[in-house]
């Protein structure tokens, strides 16, 4: 599992001090950049180096958020496919769970348009940080 403090911006917040609900995506992909970095480290995103596409997000907003305190977003593989896996995301905030949420992601070839399975070793890495429901 990886973790991410994020110092929510004063521009993530409404009127109320709430987060809004657009920033949790943003927050999300920050923190995915730990897994990116097995597939292309240097996180170049030239059409010949990035190997990923996002397929699919969900969110499911839990509990509020609020502006001057800090978020914790832990990111873990919840599945690994032939060719895709799925990320897992919480977002952590005094102490309890605020939001989740998925991204189904594709090892895909962008030069040829399609997908490719994941090779071995880049496989062993996403088992590392695989975390069952019951694990959580």
């Amino acid at each position: 599992m990886f973790t991410t403090t994020v110092t929510p911006r004063f521009g993530d917040a409404d009127g109320l001090r709430h987060i809004n609900n657009i920033a949790i995506s943003e927050w999300f992909e920050q923190a995915r950049n730990p897994v990116f970095r097995f597939f292309t480290p240097d996180l170049d995103l030239s059409y010949e180096k990035w190997k990923l596409i996002l397929a699919r997000t969900e969110f499911d907003y839990i509990g509020q958020m609020y502006y001057g305190e800090d978020v914790e977003i832990r990111t873990f593989i919840v599945r690994i496919g032939n060719s895709s896996f799925t990320i897992g995301q919480e977002a952590w905030q005094r102490g309890g769970l605020k939001a989740k949420g998925q991204a189904v992601t594709v090892h895909y070839d962008f030069l040829n348009k399609r997908s490719v399975p994941i090779p071995d070793d880049i496989r062993k890495k996403l088992q590392e940080h695989l975390v069952t429901e019951d694990e959580k």
